[in-house]
């Protein structure tokens, strides 16, 4: 890995949050100083920034740090009775250390994996509420976001850098273990100027929560295949409640 992917897989990590808090200062005080980090720690506030337009900003409250700790307590405690050996816990660390080491590539995607995985290992339940997935292409700015409420399954689209050739539309889909190897066509989008909503209604939340979503580039009039069928980006879920 060369100085330059060094420096970015450091401030990508310091922006989403994985560092450990010595860390974390050690970059801090670098990004005074050294103007290649600040700048990569910028680029990576900008590719996220669109997370933060969907939800509200909340003073925490004085015992939030006590309700984290027994919240982690308790869920270790649940997950501990679901592991049948302590090779089980080292293959779960595993996992974990590999979404690190990863986070370069896959940015906010990232997260939306860890997820699934531990949902996968300890089956925990499915959280209801407001879930947002972000369509990356390479490291440029998210083409687009994103947003579905699970209690309602509303789905809102939102282009960000996306554009559209001429006679060409965007296509949405759907993939889980649940409905088979098969991608599921969820409509075309509108363009690329206005956002498009859709219901998801007939879909199970638990299996919205776990399948992954994909854009491609169609034809005008949408795929005449019934499958992707052009370059395609895809998207999982990340809470933006917790």
């Amino acid at each position: 890995m060369t100085d330059r992917e060094d420096i970015d897989m450091l401030a990508a990590e310091y922006v989403l949050g994985t560092l450990e808090p010595v860390q974390r200062q050690s970059v801090a005080a670098r990004r005074e100083r050294e103007p290649e980090i600040d700048k990569a720690i910028t680029d990576w506030e900008m590719r996220l920034s669109p997370l933060n337009t969907h939800y509200d900003a909340v003073a925490p409250t004085r015992d939030l740090f006590a309700s984290i700790r027994s919240r982690i307590e308790t869920a270790g405690q649940n997950v501990s009775a679901n592991i049948a050996s302590l090779s089980e816990v080292a293959s779960l660390k595993r996992k974990v250390k590999m979404w690190r080491s990863g986070a370069l590539g896959a940015g906010a995607i990232a997260a939306s994996l860890i997820i699934a995985v531990l949902a996968t290992d300890i089956a925990a339940p499915v959280q209801d509420g407001p879930f947002v997935a972000v369509f990356h292409r390479d490291d440029t700015q998210p083409a687009f976001v994103m947003t579905i409420d699970l209690d309602t399954r509303a789905v809102t689209i939102r282009p960000v850098e996306a554009s559209l050739p001429e006679g060409k539309t965007y296509q949405l889909w759907i993939k889980s273990d649940q409905s088979g190897s098969v991608p599921q066509s969820l409509g075309l989008l509108q363009n690329t100027s206005v956002a498009t909503t859709k219901n998801l209604g007939q879909f199970d939340p638990a299996m919205l929560r776990t399948a992954t979503f994909g854009i491609s580039l169609e034809p005008e009039g949408g795929s005449p295949t019934g499958q992707p069928t052009g370059p395609a980006i895809h998207g999982r879920l990340i809470s933006v409640e917790h």
